[in-house]
This record gives structure tokens, sequence and C-alpha cells, in this order.
């Protein structure tokens, strides 16, 4: 059974009660001091703990897609990310399932648009990636045929999950309710995780010797989404929106690409790549690398991308509060870039803070589009 089954759940759950009962029933049989006695109160403690453990643990990451698979949690997935497509039709994007956008009636995509599980190759950085591609019901109609539309990036946190962008998150629900309100354009989304090198997180970085993440990013995705789909050519079509680790992605990638994304949006972003265990050394010595990666260092020392930020926070819940509003008085002074905010009382670092966040987000990118 997958890490993130209901039937794994459930197992769990049950596992934890029926531990906990027998605990209960048996614990007057073990009161005697003998070491067969303690032994077995001890491993009924440990084991009841342990099931408990388990289950919260199970439904935490059912809540918020941390761990895609065992694989997964354990730090034992094989894709490495920079796998090279040799078959002899195998273009930089192919699309491997469709399915309908959650919680909206019917399977029609002219109707209700359509959500389209892809497997891309970077056709300069050789990185493969899955990704989710979510396409508005205009772009099945007849009428908009001829129609090429504004695309945006969406980025989840590390380790996150792509599918959690669609169904925790609910992105494509929330673009299509949106849309049909008329408070923003119909829009292609292109759902993924930042890093593209699993377990690694590679913070969206051009890694010497490793994964050119960032290069995927502002070159490759963009060129493998518009040659598959109608995506506008204009400049200023694409933005990039994330949130944790994507969302200091999404900045940086506006920042350094104001050429490509016309747009970023960082939903609870910090403004530095860290260097842990999860990174290993992502710069290998390059102090311009690492200087660059630096968005405090890059707002002083770099002329002003001409591009759109923005940035969200909350006033209790959220560590980055007070680097967030220095942060945005470092874009203000730079007189080009332009900077907005969405600042609320009170939010922790989680899902359900970011859904209260994605749809002035999402009208906010929409407004600084064109295509």
């Amino acid at each position: 059974m997958g890490l993130t089954s209901n039937k794994t759940l459930v197992l769990a759950v049950l596992s934890a009660v029926l531990l906990f009962v027998g605990t209960v029933w048996l614990w007057p049989r073990l009161a005697r001091r003998t070491w067969r006695a303690v032994g077995g109160r001890v491993g009924l403690l440990l084991a009841t703990q342990l099931a408990l453990f388990g289950a919260v643990g199970l439904a935490a990451n059912q809540a918020f897609g941390f761990y895609a698979s065992w694989a997964d949690l354990f730090g034992q997935e094989d894709d490495q990310g920079v796998v090279v497509d040799h078959t002899p039709d195998g273009g930089p994007l192919r699309v491997v399932g469709t399915r309908p956008v959650p919680g909206v009636g019917g399977v029609r995509p002219q109707a209700g648009g359509q959500i389209q599980e892809v497997a891309m190759v970077g056709r300069t950085t050789r990185i493969a990636t899955p990704a989710y591609v979510y396409l508005p019901p205009e772009y099945f109609q007849p009428e908009y045929r001829t129609r090429a539309f504004p695309a945006a990036v969406v980025l989840t946190g590390y380790p996150g999950t792509a599918k959690a962008l669609v169904e925790k998150l609910e992105y494509p629900r929330t673009a299509l309710r949106l849309a049909k309100d008329g408070r923003m354009r119909p829009m292609i989304l292109v759902m993924l995780r930042p890093t593209v090198a699993p377990p690694r997180d590679t913070e969206c970085v051009d890694i010497p010797g490793g994964p050119q993440t960032e290069s995927f990013f502002a070159k490759d995705l963009p060129d493998a989404v518009g040659a598959h789909y109608r995506v506008a050519k204009k400049p200023g079509s694409w933005g990039v929106i994330g949130n944790s680790t994507g969302g200091y992605c999404a900045l940086k990638l506006a920042m350094h690409h104001p050429d490509v994304f016309a747009a970023g949006a960082g939903l609870s972003p910090y403004y530095k790549a860290p260097i842990d265990a999860t990174t290993g050394d992502l710069f290998q010595g390059d102090k311009g690398l690492r200087d660059r990666a630096n968005l405090w260092w890059y707002l002083k020392h770099t002329p002003a991308p001409d591009t759109s930020l923005l940035v969200s926070s909350s006033k209790v819940g959220e560590s980055n509060y007070k680097d967030t509003l220095k942060f945005i008085e470092g874009v203000r002074d730079t007189k080009l870039t332009r900077i907005s905010s969405i600042i609320l009382d009170s939010g922790g670092h989680n899902f359900n803070t970011w859904r209260r966040e994605i749809p002035a987000t999402l009208q906010w990118v929409s407004g600084r589009l064109s295509g």
C-alpha cells in the first residue's frame, strides 16, 4: 500500500486503537514485578506510542503532502532528474494522463477544464521531471481555438508533492472559479516540485557539476510547454508562483530572468538559499553563485530587474514577517521593480494559510501577464 493511500492511513489508525485497547485489557495481567511482566508493559506502551505517532504522521502527510511515496520518505528515490530521452519521437514534453479538475462537476474539458499529467525533459539541461498542467475550459472551446494563453509555473515547498498543488492547495479549481467569475483571465498552470533531483533540495540553483535547476525553470520548461501548448509568445506572458521553498524560487526566477517572468509571487518565502543536509554544497565554493542566490545581495549589487514581485507573510505565525517587511522596503528603493504584498493578521506556515492567499495571488499574477 502506498504512503498516501487511504488504506494505509486507516490501517495505521486501527492498529493504534487496537493496541490501546489491548494495553488497557492486558495491563492487570502484567502488573507483576517479574522481568517478563515489566518487559510486556514496556513493549505494549512502546508499540502503542509508535502506532499513534505513525497514524498522526500519516495523517499529517495526507494533509500537507510532504512525501509522495515510501521511497521518497526514506530518501531512496531512484530518479535523479538528469536522464536523456533517446526515443526517436520523444519530444521535450509528453502527456501521460488526463483527469478532470477535482471538485468540478462533469468531465468535459470544454466546461470544466482539464489537468494533464506530463513528463518533461530539458533540451539543454537534460533534466527530466513530472508535472501537472492545468488547461482552462476556454482552451478546448471552438471560439478560442486560435487563442494563445498566458501561463504560470506553480511550485511546491520542499519536499512537497506536485499532487498537493492540485488536491490540497486547489490551484486548478481556484483558477477555474476566478475565471468564471471574471476576476482573472483564463491561464495555463504548470505545477511541479522545485526540486528536480529528489531527494536533494536543489533550491532552484545551477549547481556546479550537478543539476542546472535554475536554467531548467527559466529556459527548458517554458520552451517545452510553449512547444506543446498554445502559450502566448509575447514578452511578459509567463509568471511564477510558489510557497516556502517554491516561494524563494519564484522570487529568484523573476528577479534573475525578468525577460521570461513578468511576475513572481512568493507565499511565505525566504530570501537566501539555505545550506544543510538536504541541499548539500550548492555552490562548490563559488562566491559569485552564492551571492547571486542571495536575494538581499542581489537587490543591492545588481541593476533592478523590470518585473513585478508579490510576497506574503503573517504578523503572527510566520517566522519571515520581519524579513518580508525588510525585503519590501529593499525592492521599493530600487524604483524599477514593482512590489506588492499579502500580510495576514495571523496564519502559520501551512496549507490553510496558503489557501487563503492563493485567490488573490492568482488574480495578481493574471493582471500582470500579457497574452
